[in-house]
């Protein structure tokens, strides 16, 4: 392989410190023609931080900084690496950058010291996406699973199930080629004991495909209600600040506006969107279908309604009476949330709640979107619908779609073997089974992954990762 180089930190805007990555059979002397320090490049401390003078391509002095040396096999990336840490101006970074090509280097591409990382052997494919998923974390909790992930706490759970079916076809394939050595083939019992187990921890697996989608991309969440219920100052409540203007007029909302917020340890992707009313305004109308929408695609639905409305406002309830259906049609998670409760009467919650086997709302909360009172308990709410799983969970959570899916092929790979055994088959019948569910464990941890499944993953992360 070449040496590649890419800026790691910096070089978009000045900041107070850039960070130059470099990595490759020539890196240490590329590196040693564009830092000069005390002694040679090569000869300079593994993993000590070293004070020199940073080059341009002429050899004039750009910058003093510090370089750190990783030789292999002990680097992120397996191989020769290094990095120089420069003053963060984007001038800089670009030049030293360009001085390491001129000695030799070329431009790194999207991911790939961590796909050279993977290559090497240093990462599976699963501790290869936690690093990208740390990038991208938007919550705690979605970064210490990543961080738990990129310690191998996907692999420690998938190793058991792989050893067990790699023991049975290796003791099958043994018997086959050398029938005349004393090898004990593995009995009916032993082959279905290891199916259902390894099925039964993929089942328990794939069962935290929800909360792993949640920590990675939040849930959408649609606020809907009547004009005027209060949905966009609930969603300002909820951001922390003036995102969606909100007037006395019903009707202000046009169209979807949408935020991310941090909503119980959860994330929310808000959508507020259009009151959901009858109009001749053809604006207001577009508005409104979008936000039927919305609510269509949402997988949470807040029903805002005005805590201060009289009850012999009978339009106005009969018109909230059909809205409730509708919500409750969807199928969807919802919570009712009575808005201005710093406002509203004894009157408040004058509902009638659907049917006793009907989509009824998971909490009905009151709430001031002016003094903060009653968010706590939305808070507490919608944690409870969406619960992070166990802290020992921590990086065996599914998050990717891809992952899903491979588990998904590996499991039905071991129920039709299972099932061939219990039907009667000899056990070299679910040899196939046991060969295909292999390769799907493969594919997931990259033993067996396809060149465009890691050209397609590594192609998410930012160049200088």
């Amino acid at each position: 392989m070449d040496t590649i180089a890419a800026i790691a930190a910096g070089g978009g805007a000045p900041s107070a410190i850039g960070v130059i990555r470099v990595s490759g059979p020539d890196c240490f002397r590329i590196c040693g023609q564009v830092f000069h320090a005390s002694r040679p490049f090569e000869a300079l401390e593994a993993r000590k931080m070293v004070l020199g003078e940073v080059l341009d391509r002429e050899n004039r002095v750009l910058d003093r900084g510090l370089a750190v040396r990783f030789p292999a096999p002990h680097s992120y990336t397996g191989e020769d690496s290094a990095e120089l840490h420069c003053h963060g101006s984007p001038v800089v970074l670009r030049e030293t950058l360009a001085a390491l090509f001129s000695a030799g280097a070329r431009q790194a591409g999207p991911g790939e010291f961590t796909k050279r990382a993977f290559l090497n052997g240093q990462l599976d494919l699963t501790q290869a996406e936690a690093v990208i998923d740390l990038i991208d974390a938007e919550t705690a909790a979605a970064a210490r699973n990543a961080a738990a992930q990129l310690d191998g706490g996907l692999r420690r759970v998938l190793e058991p199930i792989q050893e067990a079916l790699l023991d049975i076809a290796s003791r099958f394939y043994a018997v086959v080629d050398y029938p005349d050595e004393d090898i004990q083939d593995a009995g009916p019992e032993e082959i279905t004991h290891a199916l259902v187990t390894s099925e039964e921890a993929l089942t328990r697996l794939l069962a935290s495909c929800k909360r792993g989608q949640v920590l990675k991309k939040g849930v959408r969440t649609a606020i809907v209600g009547l004009p005027n219920a209060g949905k966009s100052s609930l969603l300002n409540a909820l951001a922390g600040y003036e995102r969606a203007i909100v007037t006395g007029v019903a009707g202000t909302t046009r169209d979807t506006v949408e935020e991310s917020v941090l909503c119980g340890g959860v994330l929310l992707r808000l959508i507020d969107t259009a009151g959901l009313r009858e109009t001749e305004d053809e604006v207001e109308r577009l508005g409104v279908e979008r936000s039927r929408r919305a609510m269509e695609e949402a997988e949470l639905i807040l029903l805002v309604r005005d805590g201060t409305v009289s009850p012999e406002n009978m339009a106005h309830w009969e018109a909230e009476a059909l809205l409730l259906t509708q919500v409750a049609q969807t199928g969807k998670p919802w919570l009712c949330v009575e808005s201005k409760c710093d406002l509203a009467g004894p009157h408040a919650f004058s509902i009638g709640l659907l049917q006793k086997d009907a989509n009824n709302p998971a909490a009905c909360l009151c709430v001031s979107s002016v003094t903060g009172q009653g968010l706590e308990k939305l808070e507490e709410a919608v944690a409870a619908l969406f619960p992070a799983g166990d802290p020992g969970e921590t990086g065996s959570l599914l998050t990717d779609q891809r992952q899903e899916e491979a588990a998904r092929r590996a499991r039905e790979a071991l129920c039709r073997g299972r099932q061939a055994l219990e039907s009667g088959l000899t056990p070299d019948a679910v040899l196939t089974d046991v060969e295909e569910a292999l390769d799907a464990l493969g594919e997931l941890t990259g033993r067996t992954a396809r060149e465009e499944i890691v050209e397609r993953i590594f192609s998410r992360f930012c160049v200088g990762k």
